[in-house]
């Protein structure tokens, strides 16, 4: 009994120290996104700012750093972010009904590759993805970029949704083509909504790593400050050896608060998406 409780109380003294350790870069960054100046480069720091202020974030918006409004690199950042997820996760479902429903050659070496290209470091293929792009000039372009995230999120989110395709009973695919359902009507009408709650715990890796990416943003976006995202964004006011610490948390700040909301819309789909992908692999 004791041994039960100890460990339990190990637990949890365990799981307040992640979050204290995940929570609090989180509060810093918020509270001092409303610290002014004075506050920020002080000798004796502070929890909470003392006389709260929105300068911080007028900046941001405005875009006086760069010329450009905060709504610019928003807009950019979420077409191309929804973008890449829209389109990796048709394609990747399509693959992964392929590879879970029917038997071909190569096929379990189509799989090793996945998983091999899934291991090359990404910041490693950038020279040769920028003079592929340039030939097909898709530099300085929206489109380039949805290109190159929409091939990256592909592996994992294929493998990922072969488990959940892998989970559908065959039999109710064959009692929908008895009862008359062609193979559209049985994807759109039987297969993808038992599939849906897996497409959504996919399409969050997609959209993290859309969302997030700089490396790539960088390269093959050049000096087209219209086109750049957030991530791009935010980088302006770490320049000329001097950060403004109060406009950088408060980009950071805003940058969050897509990704917060679009996880508080899909939370329930994302836990119900993971165990149902874990039955069978």
């Amino acid at each position: 009994m004791r041994s039960r409780r100890f460990r339990r109380a190990a637990l949890n003294g365990g799981g307040v120290i992640v979050a204290l350790v995940t929570l609090i870069p989180i509060f810093w960054m918020l509270s001092t996104a409303f610290k002014p100046s004075t506050e920020i480069y002080s000798l004796t720091p502070r929890l909470l700012p003392s006389h709260p202020t929105l300068g911080n974030f007028r900046a941001v918006i405005d875009g006086s750093v760069i010329g450009m409004p905060y709504w610019t690199f928003l807009r950019n950042s979420l077409v191309v972010t929804l973008a890449s997820v829209a389109i990796s996760s048709v394609i990747a479902l399509l693959a992964a009904i392929a590879v879970a429903r029917f038997r071909f050659r190569f096929r379990a070496t189509y799989l090793i590759m996945l998983l091999i290209v899934q291991m090359l470091p990404q910041q490693a293929l950038v020279i040769a993805i920028f003079l592929d792009f340039k030939g097909l000039n898709l530099l300085d372009s929206l489109v380039g970029l949805i290109v190159a995230y929409t091939a990256f999120a592909l592996p994992v989110t294929i493998w990922m949704l072969r488990n959940f395709v892998a989970t559908v009973p065959r039999e109710v695919e064959e009692a929908a083509a008895i009862d008359g359902a062609g193979p559209v009507r049985v994807y759109w009408k039987i297969l993808l909504p038992l599939v849906a709650p897996g497409l959504v715990a996919t399409s969050v890796f997609a959209f993290i790593f859309a969302w997030n990416e700089f490396v790539f943003a960088l390269t093959f976006l050049g000096t087209d400050t219209a086109k750049y995202t957030l991530p791009l964004y935010v980088q302006y006011f770490q320049q000329k050896g001097t950060v403004d610490w109060g406009a950088t948390m408060a980009a950071s700040t805003l940058f969050t608060i897509p990704v917060v909301a679009f996880f508080l819309i899909v939370q329930r789909r994302i836990s119900s998406g993971l165990v149902a992908g874990a039955v069978k692999g």
